[in-house]
């Protein structure tokens, strides 16, 4: 498993990081461009979002008809193109172009359908953790060289870095990753799509990954610019708080993986995380000190590494093996909006509206979250097996249609295999066999 899914890890990794890298200072950058405005400045730290929800499902629904490998290309190919226009902007709007086209690289669905592809169903959770966990690496990495490079060699630095990053990352895809093996679904197509739409788990899943990525660009946008403009901080200086909220972000992570994805606390995980948003933002906002700021910073990055191991993972439990790409898709889509919508309010709220009526704000949405969150089921555990199609009479696979033992089925290909995920308390793998002899 590891050696099919860790070069997915690495791209999906390094793409995230070049993406993270300027957070902490590009809202600061962009405010010193022609023609900046804190509005703009909003627009410009979460733009990259809004193209990524828009082409999140389309290129999900690419790769599950045309393939995954040639899709994932095309998007590092315009994530690299979009890098190069940041690198070279002198003005907000040159700026605002390059990081809609960095957005429209929109493979992150992609990469986790792909994972999903490769790997056996009980592995996944362990490969949804690899590349979740490696995610998290990258935006803690980021955190610590986005302001250090940033200060030293320029913002503009940091985007010839993504774009080396995107271009590098096609070359290890088309080394180093194995190509999916060929899936054929026999199912009812009628309603598939309001069956993702309107999932009331998937909903949920989405409007939690809409929020947690619309408070962290927020976070994003007003953290260097308050450390700058109320605590006279300059930008050598960012490091020192994102540096300890990084370290006990990532010591966060394991523990509540192995909660989620070993002891099936997937919920209880992201209440959790709910509550360090909830008490990070009160800190933040009603901080005297940088000490105390920088307190709420850490707890910020402790919630948001709490989570982040373990959302896709989580969403795509709730799919279908057929909807995965539309599935996840869909969820990006939410996130990117999110983080689009985060970066917006920050620019439209931080020199129009009291701060700490805006974290009010925020406490009282985090509590209606939670409550949301605790009336998600855990995801049972489901048997799947896997059975050499040769050993079965193909035309007795139609039993398994509508039946509420068989959570779904469908045969690889590639190996000559039939996979059945189903219900080990309503029938065993040896019932399961004889049904189709």
């Amino acid at each position: 498993m590891i050696k099919s899914i860790m070069p997915l890890s690495v791209i999906i990794a390094l793409r995230f990081f070049g993406l993270f890298i300027v957070l902490p200072v590009i809202s600061v950058y962009a405010m010193n461009l022609q023609g900046a405005t804190t509005t703009i400045v909003g627009i410009i730290v979460g733009g990259y979002a809004l193209t990524q929800m828009i082409f999140q499902v389309p290129f999900g629904i690419m790769s599950d008809k045309l393939g995954r490998k040639g899709t994932i290309i095309l998007g590092l190919i315009l994530f690299g193109l979009g890098s190069i226009i940041c690198s070279v902007s002198n003005d907000v709007l040159t700026l605002l172009l390059g990081r809609l086209m960095q957005g429209a690289g929109a493979i992150g669905a992609v990469v986790t359908a792909t994972i999903s592809d490769l790997v056996k169903e009980e592995q996944r959770p362990k490969a949804m953790a690899l590349m979740g966990g490696s995610i998290a690496m990258a935006f803690a990495a980021a955190m610590i060289l986005g302001p250090t490079l940033g200060s030293w060699l320029g913002v503009q630095s940091l985007f010839i870095i993504t774009a080396v990053i995107a271009f590098a990352s096609i070359f290890v895809l088309i080394k180093a990753v194995p190509n999916p093996p060929k899936i054929i679904h026999t199912y009812n197509k009628k309603g598939a799509v309001t069956s993702v739409l309107f999932n009331k788990n998937l909903l949920k899943m989405n409007l939690t990954n809409f929020l947690q990525k619309g408070f962290m660009t927020f976070a994003f946008m007003i953290i260097p610019m308050i450390l700058l403009k109320h605590f006279e901080w300059s930008m050598s200086d960012l490091w020192k708080v994102y540096m300890p909220a990084t370290i006990f972000g990532v010591l966060a992570m394991a523990p509540a993986a192995i909660l989620a994805e070993k002891k099936g606390k997937f919920k209880e995980v992201l209440i959790a995380g709910i509550f360090f948003f909830a008490i990070s933002y009160l800190v933040i906002g009603t901080s005297s000190s940088a000490t105390v700021f920088a307190i709420g910073v850490v707890l910020f990055f402790i919630g948001f590494n709490i989570h982040e191991p373990i959302m896709q993972s989580l969403a795509s439990k709730y799919a279908k093996v057929h909807q995965r790409g539309f599935v996840l898709g869909v969820f990006n889509s939410y996130g990117y909006f999110g983080t689009f919508i985060g970066g917006l309010l920050g620019g439209v709220f931080f020199e129009k509206v009291n701060l700490f009526d805006i974290v009010i704000a925020i406490a009282a949405i985090c509590v209606a979250w939670a409550i949301m969150i605790f009336t998600l089921p855990n995801p049972l555990k489901k048997q799947t097996a896997y059975l050499n199609l040769d050993d079965y009479d193909k035309s007795k696979f139609s039993n398994f249609e509508n039946s509420d033992i068989i959570d779904e089925w469908y045969i690889n290909d590639t190996e000559n295999l039939l996979i059945v995920k189903y219900d080990k308390d309503k029938i065993s793998e040896d019932e399961l066999k004889s049904t189709l002899k």
